[in-house]
């Protein structure tokens, strides 16, 4: 891969612009904005620029596949390299959909090809909302492994960086402490009988404080506390009179950098059995079994042979309707999957050759920038060995392998932990039964669950963060 890095930078210009936030009603959209040149600055003086908006950079992308697919034959064709790529869309990333300036945009793109790898890919558009052209597109990673980074510089403009010695900032890693506000929104779909929701409130503990900024939601709220992991759930009951209302959580975080620790409070036999998407079965014992012939020392060794076992046989793709349920067995099936499916992958391994894990879930906060949005959930994992907990992420190790060995121990600073465990128990709970775990709302509608994806943003109180110690 680091081959084909250095060749993708080889021919690859170098491209500036400044970032800013895009602050829309009751959404928090990080975008990028470049400085006019003069040449721009005159021209916008004599002719007005329609003023552009996410949805209309969201609509030119969409409209430019969409049409180059027709011409295709049913699919998007990208030279790259010495091959031309048959691509299908798999999503527009709006929280990066950005206007650069004066009829400049930029937009980030997942395409999944026929051998079922998936290209994000830069595209920079120019023109006016309902007539925008493609001017470039660049690959920018494959399966979630970065080709290049971006960078920003004393002046506000954004370069593109090696991700080789990268420094561990530009690949998501505040090392110390971190402290921002999370910014959780939702909106109400329309409901056409009433319906109960449930949305997780971040709870303190030895590695995160959190203080409440604001709970605002329609309907009638209550908190509740699940029983086995002690997670805080917010719980809202709605009637059709809420349809379209705004859900918006704003929680002040301070969170430290979590390394190895002890934990008196959790007995770690309570995590070697059998959850919904998590099964302990043969063939996981057969598969640990396998890997860990030659890794017999002890469960700190054992485990880091899982934990490369699944970096090197998972692919991180997100495809279809399966992935993201954080189902062991698919991972197993499939090898592809998310963060959720990377590490139930691990887990059932871990549990089925004797060493105790268990699963978190929250978001990542940015690291190269101080505001704006987030693409959505993220989860991780722990491992019990020598008498401690060993946080873990394993989808980040596989993304960038520099970090492999930090990530084997380490969780950055910046993020918040959301809720922990799965099969989560709530009285009164979903009509379905426990939920599987919980990121994102829960909603029932006359007791039919109906998704709802959050929008997550972030601004950091960067005055106070703590650097690391030398």
């Amino acid at each position: 891969m680091a081959t084909t890095q250095r060749s993708m930078m080889s021919h690859t210009r170098t491209i500036s612009f400044v970032f800013a936030s895009l602050m829309i009603p009751v959404a928090i959209i990080g975008g990028c904005q470049s400085t006019p040149t003069a040449q721009e600055s005159q021209h916008a003086a004599i002719e007005p620029i329609p003023h552009v908006v996410t949805a209309d950079i969201q609509a030119g992308i969409e409209h430019y596949i969409e049409e180059q697919t027709r011409l295709g034959g049913g699919y998007f064709s990208l030279p790259y390299e010495d091959e031309t790529l048959r691509l299908k869309l798999v999503r527009v990333h709006t929280e990066y959909l950005a206007n650069l300036g004066p009829r400049r945009h930029f937009a980030c793109v997942d395409l999944a090809s026929t051998d079922g790898n998936v290209y994000d890919v830069d595209f920079f558009l120019a023109g006016d909302p309902g007539n925008m052209t493609v001017t470039e597109t660049t690959v920018h990673k494959i399966n979630g492994q970065p080709f290049y980074l971006w960078k920003q510089q004393r002046n506000g403009t954004w370069v593109r960086a090696e991700v080789d010695d990268a420094e561990p900032a530009l690949l998501g890693v505040i090392e110390g402490s971190d402290r921002f506000e999370f910014i959780y929104l939702a909106t109400v779909p329309e409901l056409d009988d009433d319906a109960r929701m449930w949305i997780p409130l971040p709870g303190t503990d030895t590695f995160q404080s959190i203080e409440i900024n604001a709970i605002n939601t329609p309907g009638a709220q209550r908190i509740l506390t699940d029983k086995r992991y002690g997670n805080k759930v917010l719980f809202v009951e709605l009637t059709p009179q809420d349809s379209g209302k705004p859900i918006e959580l704003r929680f002040q975080v301070e969170r430290r950098e979590k390394a190895v620790y002890e934990d008196a409070n959790d007995s770690p036999g309570a995590y070697l059995g059998s959850e919904q998407y998590v099964p302990i079965n043969d063939e996981f014992r057969a598969i640990a079994a396998e890997v860990l012939k030659d890794k017999q020392q002890n469960d700190l060794v054992r485990a880091r042979a899982l934990y490369d076992h699944t970096i090197d046989r998972m692919r991180y793709i997100k495809v279809g309707n399966q992935y993201g349920k954080g189902d062991a067995v698919y991972a197993c099936d499939s090898a592809t999957g998310n963060c959720t499916d990377y590490h139930s992958y691990f887990i059932a391994l871990a549990r089925a050759s004797g060493i105790p894990a268990r699963f978190a879930i929250g978001a990542a906060v940015p690291s190269n920038r101080d505001d704006g949005g987030m693409s959505g959930y993220h989860c991780w994992a722990e491992f019990y060995a020598e008498g401690k907990w060993w946080p873990i992420d394993i989808s980040e190790a596989d993304k960038y392998t520099a970090l492999a060995t930090y990530y084997f121990g380490h969780n950055p600073a910046n993020r918040v932990e959301l809720s922990r465990g799965r099969d989560l128990v709530v009285e009164p709970g979903p009509v379905s039964g426990p939920i599987n775990f919980l990121a994102y709302p829960v909603l029932e509608v006359a007791g039919e669950p109906v998704p709802v994806k959050p929008r997550f943003g972030f601004k950091r109180l960067k005055e106070l963060i703590a650097q690391p110690t030398p």
